[in-house]
């Protein structure tokens, strides 16, 4: 994990012509002016010294430093942004300037930002800023957490998420923080991979609108007496542009996308995305509980579900993998022991479920007679 450079910055890192403004046991009047943009103090010098006062331990100070960079004018702040300052300094003018795309496309071509702050700004900047970090391979390789950063922001275009995961596997970087890595280096093996340009593809406008396109909600529906499962009609678009993706542009669906996604995903016939939607860090117990309940999805999907502890805390959950006719044996009477009476009773009694499972159930059920 890199670590983001931290306020304030010690006072020796402070040019000596600002450090009486700037030191925290000096007079609080002089610090105050400072703070308001009240001392002959200019360019990137102002920048850094009503940062390192925005750290102020007197809360007036800080705060009042805080509203003057708020409100500096462009013409100050931006050529201070390609400057050499500091970079807990840098790493704070991101933080603050974190919507304004043109503070960070400057910082971002700056090699006095540091690493971590680079990381910090790929993780949620918008598509414009994605691509000009994508092709300084040298600090991309120098720092894998960006790479890693640019592939789960949405608004990476899933063509320079494909040269990102090329350039780490020609390099033989291990990006451990992006799930499913080694299969998605796989996916990539012998796909010729498309250089930057200054307009996305087709497949990343494709990709986007089906990002755009996914809600936070299952897109399956399930029939409650004969179990069978049909994609929700407001879904069949979403079902259509994913069943079109690739394997590395469904792995990156399963761990960008919400629900909906995730729930088509899961059913995947390729074992690699329906693991990889499984695995989703988004993947919630409700998710997980749902598709305990599907016939559809495969027994690794299903073992993987039963061998996930937080989720076996759920009664539900353990409950719809005893009822899954799907879920492997060996599991299944795992958790029979944890079934109350009447579900204990409506297993034995269940059809498609393996004859053993049915009698063990029938015999613990009797037990509680």
């Amino acid at each position: 994990m890199l670590a983001a450079p931290e306020l304030p910055i010690p006072l020796d890192a402070v040019p000596e012509r600002l450090r009486r403004f700037a030191d925290p046991n000096g007079p609080a009047p002089a610090r105050m002016m400072a703070a308001r943009g009240m001392v002959p103090v200019k360019g990137g010098d102002l920048v850094l010294l009503l940062v390192q006062l925005s750290a102020d331990p007197d809360p007036s100070v800080s705060k009042a430093a805080g509203d003057t960079l708020k409100d500096l004018p462009e013409t100050v702040l931006l050529p201070a942004c390609d400057e050499d300052l500091h970079a807990g300094i840098f790493h704070e003018v991101a933080r603050r300037f974190s919507t304004h795309d043109d503070v960070l496309a400057r910082l971002v071509q700056n090699h006095a930002v540091a690493d971590a702050t680079i990381a910090a700004i790929s993780a949620h900047c918008p598509e414009r800023i994605t691509e000009i970090i994508s092709v300084n391979q040298q600090r991309l390789l120098g720092a894998p957490q960006i790479i890693e950063a640019l592939y789960k922001n949405r608004n990476t275009r899933m063509s320079t998420a494909d040269r990102l995961i090329e350039l780490a596997a020609r390099h033989e970087v291990e990006l451990t923080g992006i799930p499913m890595f080694e299969e998605l280096k796989k996916a990539i093996q012998g796909q010729l991979i498309p250089e930057a340009t200054d307009e996305p593809l087709p497949s990343d406008d494709a990709f986007s609108k089906a990002l755009e396109e996914d809600t936070d909600e299952d897109a399956v529906e399930r029939d409650k007496i004969d179990g069978t499962e049909e994609t929700k009609k407001e879904f069949v678009s979403l079902q259509a542009k994913l069943r079109d993706m690739n394997v590395g542009e469904k792995i990156r669906m399963a761990l960008l996308g919400n629900a909906a996604a995730r729930s088509i995903l899961v059913r995947d016939p390729n074992r690699v995305v329906s693991m990889a939607a499984i695995a989703s860090p988004a993947m919630g117990e409700s998710e997980a509980k749902n598709t305990a309940q599907s016939r559809e999805v495969s027994e690794d999907v299903l073992r993987y579900i039963g061998r996930k502890r937080e989720w076996l805390r759920s009664y539900e959950i353990k409950r719809s993998l005893c009822n899954n006719p799907k879920t492997p044996l060996a599991l299944s009477m795992t958790f029979l022991a944890h079934l109350r009476r009447n579900d204990l009773r409506a297993l034995s009694r269940s059809r498609g479920i393996p004859g053993p499972l049915k009698e063990v159930a029938k015999r613990k059920a009797k037990k509680f007679d």
